[in-house]
Formats: C-alpha cells, structure tokens, sequence
C-alpha cells in the first residue's frame, strides 16, 4: 500500500479519521492572518472597537485584545476566544474607558497560541506608554530578536510584534527632518530595520498611528465617524459603525491622527505597490472594497475568468462553502450552467467536538459539510472551490458527492496552485505539505478523486483582476508568491533550497 493510499485508509477510519479530519479540516485551508482597528477621539472609543474587531473576526477568531488610553493612563484587556465571547460584556468594556482605542484580532502564524502572545502588545517606553498591533509577518524577526537578547533585551511573548517594541525602546532617533515627533521617528527608525509584511496600528498619549510596509502588502484603511478618524484593517469594519471611507493608507506611508488632525509622512524608500492577491481570492470579506475593488465583484470575475479557460459541460455548478460562492457565480454565468448550493455548511462547529465511540467515516466532514441530495443526485457536478492546500477536505467532500449520486464530479480551483508557502502573514504549510507542491495536476486529480481538475492560471488571474496583458514579470501588479514563488521581500530567517531558487524547482517540478 503506497502513502496515498495509507492516509486515505487512515481517513476512512471511524475513529482515526474523524480526529485527523477535525485536524486536517482546520489546516487544509489558508488560515487568515490577523485584524487591526483604531479610533481617536470618540468617548465610546472601547466599544466601537469593539464592534470594527467584530467585524474583522473572520481575519483571526484565536484571540482578541483591546488598549485604550483615558487621558491619564492605558487600560489593556486581552482574551483567547472570540471577540463576542468577551468583549460584548459590559464589565469588561467598563475596563477600558476613554475616548482613543485600537484593537486587534489574531490568528497565530508566528508565536504560540498563548495569552502572553495576545495583542495589542504595550509597554512604557522612553516617551510615554506605546501599544501596538500587527497585521503580516516580519521576516527577519528571529534573526532581529536573537541579536536584540544579545544585547540584552528581555522578550516576554514569541510574537514577532515585540521585536518592533524592542527597537523603538533602543532607537536613539528623538528627531528626524521630517517627522518632528520624537515617538514616531523612534517608531519609523525601528521599522527601517524590519523586513517582511506589515500593517500596524499604534496607540501612544497623543496620538494613533498607522503603517503600511513599503510594498503595501498587507491592507490599510482610513475611515471617519462624524469628526473621529478610524485605522481599521478593511472597509467592512467601518460599515458596521456607520462610518465613511476616506481613502487607504498607501504604500510606505505613516499617518498620524491627534487632536490636530491627521499627518501624512512617506519616510521610507520608494518601492512599487503590490498588495497580496490573496486578499482578493479568500482572506477579505466579500462586502469589502480592497484597493477601490469591490472584492464579491474581484471572486465573480475570477469566477468567469476560470469558465474561460475551463469550460465545462456538468449539469449543474456547485460552490465549496463559504469562499467558493462568489467564484462559482461567476463560472455559472459565464458558462450558462445551472448555480445550485449543492453543500450545505454548519457554521457553528469549531476545532474539536465530542468524539463519537462509533461513527460512520464520513461523520467527521458533516459536521462542517453536508450533501443537498435532491440537487446533485444523477448529476454530472463541477465544484468550484478558491484554492487547494492539502487536498484532505477536497477528499471528503468528493467522496460524500459519489455517495449522494452524483454521476460525475469536476473539480475547478479559482486560483492556480499552491506551491510555495507563506511568510507574510498566512498560515501556510511547508513545501511537503503543499499538495501542488508534491504532485502534478493529474496527480492531484487521482489523489482527491475527481474525474477531472483545473486550477486558474497565473496570467488568469491577472485578467481578471483587470490586467488584459496578464502578469508582467518584470513588474508585477501583486504579491503572487504562493504561486510563482517570486518573494518580494528579504526572508533572512528562512535559508532553505527551494527559497533560494523557488522559480527553478517550479520548473522542473512542471517538466
């Protein structure tokens, strides 16, 4: 019996599989990366933070903190949990009284999933007390952190957002020529020596600020709610308050709100735009704008770009819940065959539930999937689903497709293949977790079990994200890493082989 064939039986297993399902269900997706909210100003800061970290809670639901600033002193409360779990209750709020507030919701992808690790991080620095909250991943932070012990610094968390507090206690920075705030230049000389992805927002006495990387790779927005202006990490946070859109914070760029106004500073070296595709194809919500791109609009665009170039003659088109809707509605437009919910999700299941002595195989799957019987049974089914990671749900759901009497089962991913990992801010596996990264496409087909797999292609994507041309290899309009494994940062802690020469191992694993 070869691997394939082993973890498949393993799968089928009424115990053993039903536990691996519930691990692999939970990592056999891109795991979303972290939310960050702020507001300056309002005397409810605490609770509008509240519901803009509500909002965000499908960008990390592991944890969820809170900092406010009451004119006199800082107020942090930190939870493991969701944001409804805690920060709903009125006692809890009453702790965070004043009239500025940031928040932030996490999914872990550096540092373990400990209370320790919950942000806003803060700390009572040379010029005043400083919390933050970090949206991405900082690349050289291990490398950053074992000099920073060196010299002494004590960590108290394995969050890579503690190195940035580290580097501003050190700057000797108390003026630069063009932000004249003693904080914020601390702030921008630290960031000068971090590399990677970030979205930032910061809370001191006097002021909330926010930063983008250079690249932009990590969304930022600019909102207002009547005269207060609002740091928040996608449009859909400020629909929930009633608050206006002002614009995005842009590439490389500081902005500081105070009682003044806001400021704008653009300290760092120029670099081009590229924001993370990613954001379009699954992490934001659906009702968000991204870059002035309605995202529902960006999936169903991708959706009829996939029908395209993988026409289909099923009989019906069926989207892999929830991130897979928008996509197939589009491939179902484009290609005039019949939109059915032909999967239906219990959204009220988390990582682990009551293990059964005895189950059937597929218990594990029904508990997040189950089959809509009267709309797939005698048909010929195209699933449409947003990307493949490790395949294992892919697997299930096929199975419990055939099961229900589908006739033909076709899979079609709105994304090319995942080959390449992640290190700015998605929870991704290593290569030899990558099912793309270990198998061709007719490997992939056999290994899930469909009659026939396509993925979108590269340049795919791009036309549908409006470039007609396709990719221009030599500017690139996004961060595509996953899959073209064209990395545009630094990644100093990461020195394996296949990072070194990503292009040429996708070469010749396509040979």
């Amino acid at each position: 019996m070869d691997f394939d064939d082993n973890y498949k039986s393993l799968l089928k297993s009424p115990i053993i599989g039903f536990k691996m399902f519930l691990w692999n269900s939970s990592n056999d997706k891109l795991q979303e990366e972290c939310g960050v909210f702020g507001i300056w100003g309002h005397s409810e800061s605490a609770t509008i933070t509240a519901l803009g970290l509500h909002a965000l809670q499908h960008r990390g639901q592991e944890a969820a903190g809170i900092v406010s600033y009451d004119g006199k002193q800082f107020h942090s409360e930190r939870r493991l949990g969701l944001v409804s779990d805690h920060f709903t209750k009125k006692p809890v709020i009453d702790r965070l009284p004043g009239s500025s507030a940031m928040g932030h919701v996490r999914y872990s992808t550096s540092g373990e999933p400990a209370l320790r690790n919950v942000q806003p991080l803060f700390a009572d620095l040379a010029g005043g007390g400083f919390a933050v909250a970090h949206n991405g991943n900082i690349t050289n932070a291990l490398t950053l952190r074992n000099e920073l012990v060196k010299n002494g610094a004590i960590f108290q968390s394995t969050s890579d957002t503690e190195a940035i507090l580290q580097l501003i206690a050190r700057s000797r920075l108390t003026f630069d020529s063009v932000i004249e705030d003693s904080q914020v230049s601390r702030f921008v000389d630290a960031l000068g020596m971090v590399e990677g992805a970030y979205a930032l927002v910061a809370l001191t006495g006097d002021k909330l600020i926010g930063v983008r990387d250079p690249l932009g790779i990590r969304p930022l927005v600019i909102g207002k709610l009547e005269n207060f202006f609002i740091l928040s990490s996608e449009t859909c946070a400020l629909d929930i308050i009633g608050a206006k859109f002002v614009r995005e914070v842009e590439n490389g760029e500081v902005v500081v709100i105070s009682d003044q106004g806001l400021q704008s500073f653009k300290p760092f070296p120029v670099a081009p735009y590229r924001p993370c595709i990613f954001e379009y194809i699954y992490f934001a919500r659906p009702d968000s704008m991204v870059d002035g791109r309605s995202v529902y609009e960006c999936r169903k665009k991708i959706g009829r770009q996939l029908a395209l170039e993988s026409p289909s003659s099923a009989e019906v088109v069926v989207p892999v819940p929830d991130s897979g809707v928008p996509a197939a509605l589009g491939f179902a437009e484009e290609s005039g065959i019949p939109f059915e919910l032909g999967i239906i999700r219990n959204h009220y299941v988390g990582r682990t539930f009551i293990e059964p002595q005895q189950s059937s195989r597929d218990f594990g799957v029904k508990l997040k999937h189950n089959i809509n019987r009267k709309v797939v049974n005698g048909k010929s089914v195209v699933l449409i689903d947003d990307s493949i990671v490790r395949g294992t749900t892919s697997i299930k759901i096929v199975e419990l497709m055939r099961e229900a009497g589908a006739s033909e089962v076709h899979m079609k991913i709105a994304s090319p293949p995942i080959k390449f990992p992640d290190f700015y801010g998605i929870d991704t596996p290593n290569p030899n977790q990558l099912l793309a990264s270990l198998k061709s496409i007719e490997e992939m087909k056999n290994f899930i079990g469909v009659d026939s797999l396509s993925f979108l292609s590269v340049d795919g994507l791009y036309k549908a994200m409006g470039h007609k041309n396709g990719r221009d290899n030599n500017n690139p309009a996004f961060t595509d890493h996953c899959f073209t494994g064209d990395y545009p940062t630094p990644l100093s802690d990461n020195n394996a082989e296949w990072l070194n020469h990503p292009s040429e191992l996708a070469e010749k694993k396509e040979m």
